[in-house]
């Protein structure tokens, strides 16, 4: 339910941020996917806090939450905005630099790979584009994910543990060692690349092919003379 408002928006405000930084570079392609990273955690913190209290609660025929809704509801009337916002510093601190790497590695490999409107491979090179960032922007920020996630369920099945990040970093540390930093990663990289191909090769598509369109329809207007289907044609 969240993913939709999340991609729409990320992929909204890392266009519009890097067109208002001028330069299609490296550099700003980070900068552009930091700074819709930073913007989707309104979205994601609530939404990963639900997913995570749903995914522990107990089962059986009595639950203490319904659904995603009833989870953020009872955590409202509980804590207020502030339980609403639980890891919300942990989520800025992972979503941040990991879609800076995700934008910037899309960017970088459809470079290297010669993604052009009319290749015949576009499609196999933006899936494998598309799914090589997601395993960077995991692996970039996965030990904050887990201590996010820690610090969201804390509390749910008995007294907090945790008063902060650190905290959470030392505790987990002390009694796992540094393994723990790396749990769940294998099974978290084996979802990143199938979904990050579809989602970077899709919008990548319908955008090219929309732009196109509106090129044409220009053109047609203005001018008989051809246009590019992108502004820039060597990043997609």
């Amino acid at each position: 339910m969240g993913l939709t408002f999340i991609n729409a928006l990320v992929f909204g405000v890392q266009g519009n941020t890097l067109r208002a930084l001028g330069c299609d570079s490296p550099l700003n392609q980070f900068l552009a996917g930091a700074a819709a990273g930073a913007i989707q955690c309104v979205i994601c913190c609530p939404m990963e806090l639900a997913k995570t209290r749903l995914q522990l609660q107990d089962t059986g025929s009595v639950r203490t939450y319904k659904g995603s809704l009833d989870c953020l509801a009872q955590i409202y009337q509980q804590e207020g905005l502030r339980g609403i916002n639980r890891g919300m510093v942990s989520t800025l601190l992972r979503e941040t630099p990991s879609f800076g790497v995700y934008f910037l590695t899309y960017d970088v490999l459809t470079r290297a790979l010669g993604c052009e409107p009319g290749d015949r491979l576009l499609v196999p090179k933006l899936l494998l584009a598309g799914g090589t960032s997601g395993i960077m922007s995991w692996l970039s920020t996965y030990p904050v994910d887990v201590v996010k996630s820690r610090l969201q369920a804390d509390g749910l099945q008995g007294a907090p543990r945790y008063r902060g990040i650190l905290d959470c970093a030392h505790q987990s540390y002390q009694a796992e060692g540094w393994r723990v930093f790396t749990r769940g990663l294998a099974s978290t990289l084996l979802r990143a690349f199938p979904v990050n191909a579809a989602t970077f090769a899709t919008v990548t598509v319908v955008l090219t092919y929309t732009r196109g369109e509106d090129n044409r329809s220009e053109g047609e207007a203005t001018s008989t003379a051809p246009r590019p289907a992108l502004a820039q044609p060597s990043s997609l």
